[in-house]
């Protein structure tokens, strides 16, 4: 039904538009091709009154010379009236190409970005739904009652070590540096609730001298423990960061993610992209915005601009080439085109052009990488430091021994 429509409207809205332009150059008079018509059919009526002796030889001969005259100049009109003709037929067509392309591109454009069949869904009712959404969410006990543990290998030494380290803050719970302690070696071995509960317990003692980082680790530490999960309760941590230092990286990151799950995914876009530009490139965040974001930037209906990810990880390439479907893998060999582009318009780092060799190797375009890895050698010839880093990343991508 809704196909059926569609047509309708085309039909509708193309055929009159293209029948108007028909018309036009089925319609289109050329008064001096008609003024030659007339011209002729005079020097025929002379020559007969002629004949018939109503007028004389020098009549005639007048008339003609008039006659003449003035088809001469009806011929000259007439040509260049042909090259008005010519080339309003042109236009003519081309206007009617024009109406063409619109019609069928439109069509092609709401197949491309559309949903068809989805009903009307106003941008109120939409912010609705995702308050809803926002508003449903189970809370931070529950997200961690359903979350799947983590392995935990530790040497049984590390862990006698965590019980002294359980006992002494046991004896003394206002320690914030043996609280600290336990709050990272708790997580470092997988016991995230645990850590969420000292977390906790160190922002109790802080009070009100509590950092925005502070917040920060407590929210990180709940969605981690929530098996990546943003619960209302960090999300308050995080708004509580951002209100001290609106520029943490980190609690944007995870402002991002909540965007995600709670259907913003444009929103998470704009806001991971800024800190993709902002880097570092070896911030912890950047990989995991970098084995994300194409997934975002689909959901959101955003054509992912290679310059987004200019600089991929060595881990993410090697990942998403592995595991990804064939866009994916498709969009990844723009981001090392792109690199590479930029290197040889630009110039770069040593360490910009041993990532290049290194991700050619990766998606398995090793004469690709023979080929960077002699310019850059053509380049850094007299840097020993960047030979050695460059000539680690040769060998990672195995053109030479």
């Amino acid at each position: 039904m809704f196909w059926l429509i569609v047509i309708c409207l085309i039909v509708i809205s193309g055929v009159p538009l293209a029948a108007t332009i028909v018309r036009r150059e089925q319609n289109s008079i050329k008064p001096a091709i008609h003024d030659i018509g007339i011209y002729k059919d005079q020097i025929v009526e002379v020559d007969r009154d002629l004949a018939r002796g109503l007028i004389n030889k020098e009549e005639a001969k007048s008339a003609h010379n008039e006659v003449a005259r003035r088809l001469l100049a009806a011929d000259k009109r007439a040509a260049i009236e042909q090259g008005a003709t010519a080339a309003s037929h042109k236009m003519n067509w081309i206007a009617l190409g024009i109406v063409c392309i619109a019609l069928i591109g439109s069509v092609w454009l709401y197949t491309e970005i559309g949903v068809p069949g989805m009903r009307d869904l106003p941008l109120a009712k939409r912010l609705a739904a995702q308050k809803a959404i926002r508003d449903a969410r189970p809370d931070q006990l529950t997200a961690e009652a359903t979350a799947p543990a983590l392995d935990s290998k530790a040497d049984p030494g590390f862990e006698n070590l965590i019980v002294q380290l359980r006992s002494a803050v046991a004896r003394n719970p206002k320690d914030t540096t043996g609280l600290r302690l336990l709050v990272t070696n708790e997580a470092r071995l997988g016991n995230m609730i645990a850590a969420r509960m000292a977390q906790e317990q160190l922002m109790a003692v802080l009070g009100d001298t509590a950092k925005h980082s502070d917040f920060t680790d407590t929210g990180e530490i709940m969605i981690l423990a929530a098996g990546g999960y943003v619960s209302p309760q960090a999300e308050a941590e995080l708004i509580r960061a951002l209100s001290q230092n609106p520029a943490d990286p980190r609690a944007r990151y995870y402002s991002g993610l909540l965007l995600a799950q709670t259907g913003r995914p444009e929103m998470t876009y704009r806001m991971w992209s800024t800190l993709l530009e902002e880097g570092p490139e070896d911030a912890p965040w950047i990989p995991l915005i970098q084995s994300q974001i194409v997934q975002v930037a689909r959901a959101a209906g955003i054509r992912l601009s290679p310059k987004t990810l200019i600089t991929p990880s060595i881990e993410y390439l090697r990942d998403t080439t592995e595991l990804s479907t064939e866009d994916d893998a498709g969009m990844i060999r723009d981001m090392v085109a792109s690199l590479s582009n930029r290197l040889a318009t630009e110039g770069g780092t040593p360490t910009e052009w041993a990532k290049l060799i290194r991700s050619y190797g990766v998606i398995g375009e090793r004469s690709s990488a023979n080929t960077v890895w002699h310019d850059a050698k053509e380049i850094f010839k007299d840097n020993p430091e960047a030979m050695a880093l460059l000539t680690e990343a040769a060998r990672t991508a195995e053109i030479i021994n």
